[in-house]
């Protein structure tokens, strides 16, 4: 009987020992730089410990069952990914304090649809064909905007985090959502006589994105447009040819003077008022913009080479700025004739 006891006394105790080591015990199972381990929701305490020991996390799924059933905290469901060596407690800690993967991804503003899809397949998101797919449907907007063309201008510039297996509709929610949170916050100024359509303020703001960098530029630019659109002028805004070329894929990276008679409804040399949805995504600046533009009569502005811009209430001023445009960067570049920079550059 004693033989008995001490037989059963040496298998708890190894028993007890071969789960202290499995607990305590830092260990890698897998190769290469990590492994990524997908708990679903709803996955029961054995089967996270069964998932994480076939990958190689943890060293055997009944000691980690016992540590959850120990401990009694709810496990997160989620992607999680593992490079180094862990204790069954770490891998415990990790999965309660639910730190999924993600993946850091910034979106500068002034990025059009086609710019964040190459964006989020560069980073092994998702392609860019399948998220140019899941904007063309305007779900997430439609009570905003119901006859936009897309979700482009309402994919709010920032950064965000996301799962390495993210569809491009949950991407597109995200950023609509954020863009819900700005616009908000902005219109609940709500300028005095605003008559214009969301569609109408964003599609500005895009182009004002577009046409310049600085903040304090932004106001006047819109300005711009907009008096402009009220006396029947095109507004001639060379990122909405750019943008025509870019949707055609025909865009070569330099626009050229046969590129402003690219036939498209974009074309803002050959259409009169705004193209019929934005053409970037705009941050909050333009936004704000395009909602209270500047109290000015400007009906031009042209590059300064500094990275402004030039604005003039005449033509015969806007020539003189584009002359001196010219000679600057003459003088910069050695350009025999460089051409004159974008914007509003001359009457129809």
């Amino acid at each position: 009987m004693r033989r008995v006891f001490a037989i059963l006394f040496i298998l708890v105790l190894a028993a007890a020992l071969w789960v202290s080591y499995a607990l305590y015990v830092p260990y890698r199972g897998f190769g290469g730089a990590g492994v990524f381990v997908d708990i679903p929701r709803g996955t029961s305490a054995r089967g996270i410990a069964r998932l994480l020991a076939q990958q190689g996390v943890v060293r055997g799924r009944w000691p980690f069952i016992l540590l959850v059933r120990w401990r009694t905290r709810p496990l997160q469901a989620g992607e999680y990914y593992f490079t180094q060596p862990d204790t069954a407690f770490q891998v415990f800690d990790t999965l309660v304090a639910g730190r999924v993967f993600e993946i850091s991804i910034t979106v500068p503003e002034g990025f059009n649809t086609i710019q964040i899809g190459s964006l989020l397949e560069q980073n092994s998101l998702v392609t860019r064909k399948a998220f140019l797919d899941a904007a063309r449907d305007i779900s997430p907007i439609r009570d905003l905007s119901p006859n936009a063309p897309s979700v482009e201008g309402f994919l709010f510039p920032s950064t965000y985090e996301f799962p390495h297996h993210v569809t491009p509709e949950r991407v597109i929610d995200a950023m609509t959502g954020q863009f819900r949170k700005h616009w908000g916050a902005l219109t609940a100024l709500d300028p005095a006589g605003e008559t214009r359509t969301p569609l109408e303020i964003i599609t500005l703001a895009s182009l004002v994105e577009s046409e310049t960098p600085k903040p304090e530029e932004r106001p006047l630019v819109a300005r711009v447009f907009l008096n402009r659109l009220k006396i029947g002028l095109p507004l001639q805004c060379d990122p909405t040819v750019i943008y025509a070329l870019e949707r055609a894929g025909a865009y070569t990276g330099a626009l050229t003077s046969a590129d402003l008679r690219f036939d498209s409804a974009y074309n803002t040399y050959h259409h009169q008022g705004l193209p019929p949805g934005p053409i970037a995504n705009p941050g909050e600046a333009s936004l704000r913009a395009a909602l209270e533009p500047a109290d000015v009569d400007y009906l031009y502005f042209v590059a300064d080479t500094e990275g402004g811009h030039l604005f003039s209430r005449t033509l015969a001023e806007h020539n003189r700025n584009v002359a001196r445009y010219r000679n600057l960067l003459r003088q910069q570049n050695g350009q025999e004739n460089p051409s004159p920079a974008r914007k509003a550059q001359k009457e129809p």
